[in-house]
């Protein structure tokens, strides 16, 4: 009996395991899930210290910990991005103008919800805007439609979930948006 008190601490390391990696799994911001990646690999590490294996801990914590987050933290940080081609002519607004700046801003509350950046690329003209949304350079275009007296803004999309945020999130009576394929681009040059 003496002995099941004595080894206490090690089912209580042993139980931390399957509870972090249950919360890892229903984890929506991968920031979060990044962190508990990395309690789930010291658990596991510790773990394999206590029991006596010192060389499968050690990997553990240099691989399956060190390594995997790392990489983790790339590949998130980079998926995470919403490349978005606007005019050159559109990041320097008039004095009294802030319907672009407004825009953008909105278009950054919609995408930080999810944890995402949003990327401005800036490009000459229109011509270059569709030329790198067909090439897959950017994810959308946004720029303003000429002839028209009050801004109204053409916001296109290549990406179909980037289409149904935007479409669903985006209340400004200025802006357009649309979904556009590969192919339709292909067919318009």
């Amino acid at each position: 009996m003496n002995d099941i008190y004595n080894d206490i601490y090690i089912y209580v390391i042993v139980a931390l395991m399957p509870l972090s990696a249950g919360i890892l799994v229903l984890q929506v911001n991968p920031y979060d899930a990044l962190v508990l990646r990395g309690i789930l690999g010291a658990v596991s590490a510790t773990i394999y210290a206590i029991l006596g294996a010192a060389d499968v801990a050690l990997t553990e914590a240099l691989v399956g910990t060190l390594l995997a987050i790392m990489l983790y933290a790339v590949a998130v940080r980079s998926s995470l991005v919403m490349r978005l081609g606007v005019l050159k002519d559109e990041l320097v607004e008039e004095k009294g103008e802030r319907s672009f700046s407004k825009l953008i801003d909105d278009l950054r509350a919609i995408f930080g919800k999810r944890y995402m950046r949003l990327e401005l690329i800036p490009y000459a003209d229109v011509e270059d805007l569709q030329r790198a949304l067909m090439e897959k350079e950017i994810h959308a275009t946004c720029y303003r439609r000429a002839q028209v007296k009050q801004p109204l803004y053409l916001t296109e999309t290549r990406v179909q979930r980037l289409y149904n945020i935007l479409q669903s999130e985006l209340s400004s009576p200025t802006t357009i948006v649309s979904y556009v394929r590969a192919l339709d681009l292909e067919e318009k040059h």
